[in-house]
């Protein structure tokens, strides 16, 4: 339903504003612009979705193959005493524990392409035990949070889009994103357990909280003392290492338990496949809505608004021209990438307001771009507190990213 609201505020908005530059301004040129984006929008979604059929295809498959060979069994039991907590409507040692465990690992190691699927497998074994099966369930809310605060140990893609547009130091940014990502995941965890009532004060818990800071910590310490080409060159290979050691093991996993894996791959791939079709028409309509906004000036006008109330009460407005980039995350993660990249061409890679981009950039992740393919693969139209939960935690990471940034480059 929240959907609903937004995606008609961004054509109405959108509309009006349009009207008046048409009218009051002489702008004609904005009409068709409009346009124009509808049209390529709606291209750009199919081409996300051809995209991600290959992609879905592996990933499921190799998952199916991971089923078969016991190894999610495995994960949803180690997992269980955690997860019973988080996701109480979830049955102890449940499969989808493991599903959503390998979900949260690849969005932590930076790897966009094996998240998306393993997270839809996710989503589909939860509608299972979904007795409302058009409205999300709150461990479904859970996990899109924890998908949508972005948490990411290694961003790779950022630290390299720096090398290429002339950083003197392209990892200077580490840290920083470590930080403000792990701000965000936590405000999220807090702020939607506080909606489902969910007590954040019990030893499980708090001992998991506890050592995922330390972990961080000791990451952050671990790659403090490496150098700039050094520390791209480990956390790539530990990713990729990483990924195809879950691959393997997964087909080992099949051989011990006697299972026909080929099989098992092409029948997990033929899921991939019928989801990639399912998305489809969520993503035209959130694309769509997202490419007129932003062509009719919208975002222009939001951001000089900001910039103007910031400035008139005598605070420091050098984190503005970074909002683009901020402001564009939870709507297109394409989106925020070139204003990432714009934002770095214009004021420099080593500029304040080009360190700041890649930060926002790499505290969240695309909140709503990942409620309509989530929710959209399994059916779901009512989000209850699904939006309200990922935009606080976005905002919470916008905050940190910005206190962040001051502390290390203002």
């Amino acid at each position: 339903m929240v959907l609903n609201y937004i995606w008609i505020a961004f054509f109405l908005i959108a509309f009006v504003i349009a009207l008046v530059k048409m009218v009051f301004m002489g702008d004609y040129e904005v009409f068709p612009a409009m346009m124009d984006s509808t049209f390529s929008s709606s291209k750009t979604a199919f081409e996300i979705s051809l995209g991600l059929t290959g992609v879905l295809a592996l990933w499921l498959g190799i998952m199916k193959i991971g089923e078969r060979g016991g190894v999610v069994n495995v994960l949803a039991r180690l997992l269980s005493p955690v997860f019973v907590k988080l996701f109480p409507e979830i049955p102890k040692g449940h499969p989808v524990t493991g599903s959503i465990f390998m979900n949260i690992a690849a969005n932590m190691l930076g790897l966009d392409n094996a998240a998306t699927p393993l997270g839809l497998k996710a989503m589909e074994q939860m509608q299972e035990l979904n007795k409302k099966k058009d409205t999300a369930t709150n461990a479904m809310i859970m996990f899109l949070v924890l998908n949508t605060s972005g948490l990411t140990i290694i961003p790779v893609s950022i630290l390299v889009y720096r090398a290429q547009m002339g950083a003197a130091q392209p990892t200077d940014v580490f840290i920083p994103i470590l930080l403000a990502t792990f701000f965000s995941t936590l405000a999220g965890i807090i702020v939607t357990s506080l909606y489902q009532r969910i007590n954040l004060f019990n030893r499980t818990l708090l001992l998991t909280l506890g050592g995922a800071c330390a972990v961080i910590a000791a990451i952050i310490w671990g790659f403090s003392q490496l150098e700039g080409e050094m520390m791209n060159r480990v956390s790539t290979n530990v990713a990729n290492i990483l990924l195809m050691t879950i691959i393997v093991g997964f087909i080992v996993a099949g051989m011990r338990k006697k299972v026909n894996v080929y099989d098992a791959f092409i029948e997990g791939a033929k899921d991939g496949f019928d989801t990639a079709i399912r998305i489809i028409p969520y993503l035209v309509a959130i694309l769509v809505g997202i490419g007129v906004f932003r062509a009719s000036g919208a975002m222009d006008m939001l951001i000089s608004g900001i910039q103007w109330g910031v400035e008139a009460t005598g605070m420091n407005s050098d984190f503005v021209g970074a909002l683009p980039t901020a402001l564009m995350k939870p709507l297109s993660g394409g989106g925020a990438r070139g204003m990432m990249v714009d934002a770095m061409t214009t004021y420099g890679a080593d500029s304040f307001v080009g360190r700041l981009s890649c930060i926002f950039q790499g505290s969240t992740d695309t909140t709503f771009y990942i409620l309509a393919v989530y929710f959209g693969s399994v059916g779901i139209r009512y989000t209850r507190h699904a939006v309200a939960c990922g935009l606080l935690a976005d905002l919470a990471g916008i905050i940190a990213a910005i206190a962040i940034c001051y502390m290390f480059f203002g």
